[in-house]
């Protein structure tokens, strides 16, 4: 029994922190967001545009729709940062 015990110190005394790769993880994930957002963001500003060109009566109500996509992409990015950031801090 008490070799057992001994062994299972060991194990424990010896298993790697695994800090370092959670906040390697958030580092990638929070890049991950960083570039989806602005892929998302540039997709609204071309389709924006584009649907001005073909029809320009509609251009204002286009652009309200736009703007309101792209204010709705940076609130869940930065939530997910914000999420990001306390994988790192806790």
């Amino acid at each position: 029994m008490t070799s057992l015990l001994v062994l299972l110190q060991d194990v424990v005394s010896t298993v790697v922190d695994l800090a370092p790769l959670s906040e390697l993880g958030a580092a990638l994930a929070a890049s991950i967001i960083t570039i989806g957002a602005g892929l998302g963001i540039s997709r609204i500003g071309s389709t924006a545009l584009e649907s001005s060109a073909r029809q320009p009566e509609i251009a204002s109500k286009a652009q309200t729709q736009m703007l309101l996509s792209a204010a709705f992409i940076e609130g869940v990015a930065m939530f997910a940062l914000v999420v990001c950031l306390l994988v790192v801090v806790l």
